[in-house]
C-alpha cells in the first residue's frame, strides 16, 4: 500500500494505537479501532459485490460511522462519493446519475430522501453494527494512483462539478503540509467543523489523520463550545472562515481565554480585517490568510506568520511543493501590482472533474490548474486574493470586484455581513447592487457616504438591500452568491437607486 490513505491508517495504528484519531461530542475513535473498523467494513463492501473503482455514496451528516466508512471504501478499492445530506430528492438523483453509485449508505434520517430519488439504500446502522468485532484480511491492495473520492464543488459560482482526488494526490498534500507546518504534526490536536460532503471537511479528515493527529469534529459549529474546546482539549490547530473567528472573539469568556496551545490558526473564504487580526493577536494567537480552492486540494498557500501582522490580507507565496503564478489572458506573467489570473500547480491537486474531460481542460493546462480567480503579486511574490473572475461586475468596460465593495461595507458599524452583486443598468449594462444584513436596518445615506469616502465613485453601490436575516450560507460556511443572486434577482426594479 506504497503512498495510500490506508497505508497510513495502518502505521500510526501500529506507532500509536491508543491515540484518539476521531473524537466527536465526546466518543473517541482511535487509531486502532480505525483501522481495525475500516477493514471490516472494506471486507463486507466486497462481499456486496463492490469492485476497485466503484463509487460508494454516502448520505450523512457526521458521524463516526460515516469516517470509518469514508476508510473502509478506500480500503477496499471502492471511490466515495458523497451527497450534501441537505439536498433535496431531485439533486441527490442528478448527483447519482453523474457518479453511478453501486452501493448508497443514508443516515435514518436522509434515508427517505435518498429512496425518493429512486435509489437503493442502505442504512449507516449496518456500519455501527461492525464497530465491533474480530479483525478481518482484506485482499485488496490498494494502487497509489487510484481515485478515492469524487467531491462536489463548493457551487458559489456554478453548478457543482465532481473533484477527483487519488491516494497520491491526497498524501501529497499531506506531505507538503508536514514540511511547511511543523507546529502541527502527529498527536497535535485539531478542530473541524465543515460537514464530511464538503472539500474541506473531508480533505482535513484524510489529511490530519494521515499526518497522525488528533481530530475533533464537531457537529456543528457554537461559538462558546469551540472556545471551550481550545482551551480544555488543549488545540493546535484551528481553520475557519473569517467570520467563526469573529463570533468567538465577541465572547465575554474570550477576554480571559487561555489560547496557548493553538500554535495555527488560519482562515479562508473572505479576507481577515485588520480588527479581527488585531482582536486575536491581543491572545497571543496570529489568524493567517489562506487561499486555495477544491480543485487544488484546499489550501494551496498560507500567510507566513512573520509576515501576517503586518500584511493580513496577503496569501503567501506558495508551498515547498506548490507553485503559484499570477497570468494575463495570453497566459504570460503579470508584474508586480498588475491583476491576473492565479494558476497554481502541486501535486496534491485534482487529477481531473468525474466524467466532465471539457471542463477538465479548461481548468488544467500544461500542469497549471487555472483557478478562475483573479490575484495580484507583489514586488516580493505575496499574493493577495481579489476576487473570482464571475464575480466581477463590468460597469461601462470598468471591472469592479466585489469583495472590494463588500469588504469595505463590512467596515461600517452594523454590518454584519454583505455581498454585492450585478444589477441591470440602462447605461452601463451592470451596476452594483448591495445587500447587507446586521441586527437593525442602517440608514442607507450614511452606508453609502461610508462607502464614497472608500471607493471610486464607479464602485459604490446604486442599490442597497437589507436582509433582516443572515445572508444564506454553503455547507463550507462560506456565503452563497448564487442563493443571493437567486434571491434579489429583479431587486432592482423595486428598490430606490440610492447614486
Amino acid at each position: 500500500m506504497s503512498q495510500t490513505i490506508s497505508g497510513a491508517i495502518a502505521w500510526w495504528a501500529r506507532m500509536r494505537g491508543d491515540q484518539p484519531a476521531v473524537v466527536l461530542a465526546g466518543d473517541v475513535l482511535t487509531y486502532r479501532d480505525l483501522r481495525d473498523w475500516s477493514e471490516r467494513i472494506a471486507a463486507m463492501l466486497a462481499d456486496a459485490g463492490l469492485q476497485p473503482g466503484d463509487r460508494v455514496a454516502i448520505c450523512s451528516t457526521n458521524s463516526l460511522a460515516y469516517v470509518a466508512l469514508i476508510f473502509g471504501t478506500i480500503r477496499a478499492g471502492g471511490i466515495v462519493s458523497p451527497v450534501n445530506f441537505r439536498y433535496k430528492a431531485r439533486e441527490i438523483a442528478e448527483l447519482c446519475e453523474t457518479t453511478e453509485p453501486r452501493i448508497v449508505f443514508a443516515a435514518p434520517e436522509q434515508s427517505e430522501v435518498v429512496r425518493q430519488a429512486g435509489l437503493t439504500v442502505r442504512l449507516m446502522d449496518d456500519i455501527v453494527a461492525l464497530r465491533a468485532g474480530a479483525r478481518v484480511s482484506v485482499a485488496h491492495d490498494p494502487a497509489s494512483d487510484a481515485a478515492v473520492v469524487i467531491i462536489a464543488t463548493s457551487g458559489s459560482t456554478a453548478k457543482p462539478k465532481g473533484v477527483v482526488y487519488t491516494n497520491r494526490t491526497m498524501t501529497a498534500y499531506a506531505a507538503n503540509w508536514a514540511v511547511e507546518e511543523s507546529a502541527v504534526g502527529p498527536g497535535s490536536r485539531v478542530i473541524t467543523l465543515a460537514p464530511l460532503n464538503t472539500s474541506a471537511g473531508f480533505v482535513q479528515l484524510v489529511h490530519y489523520t494521515v499526518l497522525g493527529c488528533s481530530l475533533y469534529m464537531e457537529p456543528q459549529f457554537d461559538p462558546l463550545r469551540a472556545l471551550n474546546l481550545i482551551q480544555h482539549e488543549r488545540i493546535a490547530c484551528f481553520a475557519a472562515v473569517p467570520a467563526f473567528f469573529e463570533f468567538i472573539a465577541a465572547l465575554p469568556e474570550f477576554a480571559s481565554a487561555d489560547l496557548s496551545s493553538l500554535r495555527l490558526a488560519t482562515s479562508g473564504g473572505s479576507r481577515v480585517s485588520r480588527q479581527l487580526l488585531d482582536a486575536w493577536r491581543e491572545r497571543g494567537v496570529v489568524i493567517r490568510q489562506i487561499y486555495g480552492q477544491t480543485e487544488v486540494g484546499g489550501n494551496a498557500t498560507i500567510m507566513p506568520e512573520h509576515l501576517a501582522l503586518a500584511s493580513p490580507d496577503k496569501c503567501g507565496w506558495g508551498g515547498a511543493f506548490i507553485d503559484i503564478r499570477v497570468v494575463r489572458p495570453d497566459g504570460s506573467d503579470c508584474a508586480a501590482g498588475e491583476q491576473g489570473e492565479i494558476v497554481m500547480r502541486s501535486p496534491g491537486m485534482m487529477v481531473g472533474y468525474w466524467r466532465n474531460p471539457e471542463e477538465t481542460a479548461k481548468v488544467l493546462r500544461d500542469g497549471w490548474l487555472y483557478s478562475g480567480d483573479v490575484g495580484v503579486m507583489d514586488e516580493n511574490g505575496l499574493l493577495t486574493f481579489i476576487d473570482r473572475l464571475k464575480d466581477l461586475i463590468i460597469s461601462g468596460g470598468l471591472n469592479i470586484s466585489a469583495a472590494e465593495i463588500e469588504a469595505v461595507a463590512c467596515e461600517f458599524p452594523g454590518v454584519a455581513e454583505a455581498l454585492a452583486i450585478a444589477a441591470p443598468d440602462p447605461k452601463f449594462g451592470e451596476t452594483p447592487l448591495l445587500v447587507y444584513h446586521g441586527p437593525v436596518e442602517l440608514d442607507v445615506t450614511a452606508l453609502i457616504g461610508h462607502c464614497d469616502a472608500n471607493l471610486s465613485n464607479y464602485k459604490v453601490p446604486r442599490y442597497v438591500a437589507f436582509s433582516p436575516e443572515p445572508l444564506p450560507r454553503l455547507a463550507t460556511g462560506k456565503l452563497s452568491k448564487v442563493a443571493v443572486r437567486e434571491a434579489y434577482a429583479g431587486a432592482h426594479e423595486r428598490l430606490p437607486k440610492v447614486r
